[in-house]
């Protein structure tokens, strides 16, 4: 499958880099440092390569959006691209958080006066999309590392949509990256596991779980 990522951070790298190493065809777009985007891309293998945002969507099966949600409109407007033809039947995921540095910030959706989760204010961006919610309930740390085995245990990731026929390809997805998928129903459902991610990073921060000592909190 080819794969778009839009957002090549902590997170969208290293999902990417997984894609890759499991056989897709992976496209990183969206980094503040052109130099970085190259060597992510170079790092991830032969499978991988850097491109524009606008390349990432027009070139791919399947889009992850892991940016800020404050630069949505701004990444997907400079595609110079029309949504409805390029993103249309194209599965979307959203991995996405208005989490701040310091950890504060809305638990839900974007800064507008219709309180809908961030999946669904995509959804309504690219009507044609098959918008996913998922890989919210994870940290970067932990897709980067070498392994998500736990024991006999792979760590778990809630993901929803309103597309059945998308469904097992998000499910792939999810396993190909070394987790178990629980399909948690429609888009709505996103509303609740953006402020379940929010509380659980938030928590995972406060209880010194998690942070630069290197120790990891995962639902499983």
């Amino acid at each position: 499958m080819k794969i778009g990522i839009i957002g090549s951070g902590n997170m969208g790298g290293s999902l990417g880099k997984l894609w890759a190493k499991a056989g897709h065809q992976v496209i990183f777009s969206h980094s503040r440092d052109l130099q970085k985007l190259k060597h992510l891309a170079t790092t991830a293998g032969t499978n991988a390569r850097a491109g524009s945002p606008g390349e990432a969507i027009a070139q791919s099966d399947a889009v992850l959006l892991a940016l800020n949600p404050a630069v949505i409109e701004e990444v997907l407007g400079t595609t110079a691209l029309d949504q409805e033809s390029q993103l249309a039947g194209k599965v979307v995921i959203s991995c996405m958080s208005d989490l701040k540095p310091d950890f504060t910030g809305q638990t839900i959706g974007i800064a507008t006066d219709l309180k809908i989760s961030i999946a669904e204010t995509v959804q309504q961006m690219a009507p044609a999309a098959h918008v996913f919610e998922a890989f919210n309930l994870t940290f970067a740390e932990i897709a980067a590392s070498e392994s998500r085995q736990f024991g006999l245990d792979k760590p778990s990731i809630f993901y929803c949509g309103d597309h059945p026929g998308s469904r097992a390809t998000v499910e792939t997805l999810i396993e190909d990256c070394g987790y178990q998928p629980i399909d948690a129903g429609g888009l709505i459902v996103s509303r609740s596991l953006e402020t379940l991610a929010s509380v659980w990073v938030q928590f995972a921060i406060a209880s010194q779980k998690f942070g630069s000592s290197g120790s990891r909190v995962v639902i499983v």
